[in-house]
């Protein structure tokens, strides 16, 4: 086989499928395979019939028919597949051949990665890619790190066939190193979770205090997704809201109310904790995912617990929707400032040197989080890269400002009437306690000092001098070993 094709893509899914359309439409030839070859055949000959796209019937063949330096993208599922496939492809690879995961791989098996395909003599990308079915063929979200080195050779591809912003950017650009790209990309997952939670919170308000149907949300919607709530969510939620059934029942009031997860969001708040970050809000939309999976004890409990207000809204109806899109507003900035607080702790952690305003342009378009005010998230960041929190930006301080009293009579109607709101709950509680110079801690760290002699500093003394007080009279003067988790 002649070297024909500028990369090669494995896995031929739904991603790759469409990622490998979306390449050759924008003028690079490419060898797509699959393990299966008869996919790699139905492919060639249905959706791929007629184009620059080579259907490769071996390992060997894939290999052979690249250009160098040989770039190969696996969209596979992750874990083990992965490894599998990079242990298939390194004995026919040579020295600064390029091997890509495309696929939503936790970011520590990245950084495994890279420096075992690094090991070899060959380099590593690890590349979160955002956007779904539709992102994947007309211009996704690409978040690529690793061994960069391989970066120029990929970046015409991946900036060729990445989503474009009104002056014509690419939302692809290089992360960092190791498995930066994944990490972005666990976070992005993370974020959406909590913006899918906020919507869908607000939507319950909707229905079960205000008593809307899904038209008149659908109208709300559409109004909102006219304003500073533009983004991709508030987008498909509005034509959720109107698609109706053949007999004219909306089709939402049909789909059972169990929520399914793939993991990246469980991820984003383990990794939360072990960087002990307050990742309030995002962990909250996966607990209530978990939640909602426990159908079949929730109606059992509905029949028992039946001590609770019976919603009832008595106030002004136009202005409480108002207040709704002002609390969705404000929750959605936290949750960001958090997602961001997140992202900052691991650069730290991982030495890793991300650029927060090029991550902000690489998600206002082609990713599900797509949104308008992710430019002025870019702004922020742009005018302050050491910038500690969004919330201290100038624009979102006054925005908060703006949109807090929104939050708080959401969040306290919402309470009123029964209804569960963990996420709107945590954004509002999280900003109390972020702006709050004196917490309760003290309090804490003298409980603990009293039982385990764990010590405390004190207010009166300089940061870092450690003191412990012998409560009962019994515990003499030995203290705990001070350290933090």
């Amino acid at each position: 086989m002649n070297e024909v094709s500028d990369i090669g893509v494995i896995g031929l899914a739904v991603m790759g499928e469409n990622l490998i359309l979306n390449m050759e439409s924008k003028g690079f030839h490419v060898t797509a395979f699959n393990r299966s070859v008869d996919k790699v055949e139905h492919f060639v000959n249905g959706r791929a019939k007629g184009k620059n796209i080579y259907g490769a019937k071996s390992i060997e063949d894939l290999v052979s028919s690249l250009k160098s330096p040989r770039k190969v993208m696996l969209m596979v599922k992750a874990g083990k597949p992965v490894d599998d496939f990079i242990d298939l492809l390194i004995p026919h690879l040579d020295k600064g051949d390029i091997i890509i995961d495309g696929g939503n791989s936790h970011f520590p098996d990245t950084e495994r990665r890279v420096k075992y395909v690094e090991s070899k003599g060959l380099y590593f990308i690890g590349t979160g890619v955002s956007g779904g079915e539709e992102g994947a063929l007309l211009g996704p979200s690409i978040m690529p790190g690793g061994s960069k080195e391989a970066w120029p050779a990929v970046k015409p591809i991946f900036q060729g066939i990445a989503a474009k912003v009104a002056d014509g950017a690419p939302c692809c650009d290089w992360v960092g190193s190791g498995g930066a790209g994944h990490f972005v990309k666990m976070v992005h997952n993370g974020i959406e979770y909590g913006d899918m939670q906020l919507i869908n919170e607000i939507y319950h308000i909707m229905k079960n205090v205000l008593g809307m149907s899904a038209d008149e949300m659908h109208e709300v919607f559409k109004e909102w997704n006219e304003g500073e709530l533009d983004s991709y969510l508030i987008e498909i939620t509005r034509d959720i809201l109107a698609y109706k059934e053949a007999d004219g029942t909306p089709i939402i009031d049909r789909i059972l109310d169990t929520a399914g997860q793939k993991g990246t969001g469980k991820w984003t708040g383990t990794v939360a904790l072990e960087l002990g970050v307050p990742l309030t809000l995002i962990t909250e939309s996966v607990f209530a995912r978990c939640l909602s999976a426990l159908k079949d004890e929730r109606v059992a409990a509905s029949k028992v617990l039946t001590a609770g207000p019976t919603p009832a809204f008595e106030g002004d109806k136009k202005a409480f929707i108002d207040h709704l899109r002002d609390a969705l507003y404000a929750a959605k900035v936290i949750s960001y400032a958090q997602g961001y607080q997140m992202m900052k702790a691991a650069a730290k952690e991982y030495n890793w040197e991300l650029s927060y305003g090029n991550i902000a342009l690489m998600w206002r378009g082609g990713c599900i989080i797509r949104s308008r005010f992710l430019s002025n998230i870019k702004e922020a960041f742009d005018k302050n890269p050491d910038l500690a929190n969004l919330l201290l930006d100038p624009y979102f301080a006054e925005k908060i400002q703006t949109c807090q009293n929104g939050l708080r009579q959401v969040a306290s109607t919402a309470i009123q009437n029964g209804i569960p709101v963990p996420c709107l709950n945590a954004a509002i509680s999280f900003y109390d306690g972020y702006r709050t110079e004196r917490l309760p801690a003290n309090l804490l760290q003298a409980q603990r000092d009293y039982f385990g002699a764990h010590t405390y500093e004190r207010t009166d003394q300089p940061r870092g001098q450690f003191f412990h007080t012998n409560w009962t009279g019994r515990g003499g003067d030995t203290a705990s070993t001070t350290y933090d988790v």
